[in-house]
């Protein structure tokens, strides 16, 4: 890894943007926020307004929500930080184009391993709950744990967000690890 990458897991309404936003505001390079959103109702649309309301001013903003990689590839650089929010809409635009989710995986890998910049992942940790009671929401939680295992094992840092408090799991550490 040439520059540092952080992944933040959690729960919906979790804190997870938030604090992404917050880290990359205080790396004080310039910010880029890579949306994989689509508006495919009214009330997305307005959760998708209101997010960018939130942000407020200071950011460069591009929504890509299939080719990720080939989006981090041009819009990271030594003075820029991107956060991506979200990998895990990304996996499910990825699942309903029925595009190849293993190859897509190892390509935006590749592009982190990559990067002239630091970049931000921001993806919902699903696989908490109760097991799905459809093949395609088991899958989907099955992919979507195999999605952040290969990211977290490829990132520098790794935040679980908990009720609005960060929890880092990775780097862990000299304290904690003796514990």
């Amino acid at each position: 890894m040439s520059h540092a990458h952080t992944l933040i897991v959690g729960g919906r309404r979790s804190g997870k943007s938030r604090f992404a936003e917050d880290c990359a505001a205080q790396s004080g390079l310039s910010r880029v926020y890579l949306a994989t959103a689509e508006a495919g109702d009214a009330e997305m649309a307005e959760r998708i307004a209101l997010h960018r309301q939130q942000r407020g001013a200071g950011w460069e903003t591009v929504e890509e929500p299939l080719e990720l990689p080939a989006a981090l590839g041009s819009e990271l650089a030594s003075d820029r930080i991107v956060v991506v929010d979200c990998l895990t809409l990304w996996l499910a635009n990825l699942m309903q184009a029925e595009r190849d989710t293993d190859a897509a995986t190892a390509a935006l890998l590749d592009a982190l391993e990559s990067a002239p910049g630091p970049a931000i992942l921001v993806s919902n940790e699903v696989g908490a709950g109760i097991v799905p009671t459809n093949t395609l929401a088991r899958r989907y939680a099955d992919l979507q744990g195999i999605l952040n295992q290969r990211v977290a094992a490829n990132v520098d840092r790794v935040v679980a967000m908990i009720a609005g408090l960060p929890l880092h799991l990775k780097p862990v550490s000299p304290n904690e690890a003796k514990q």
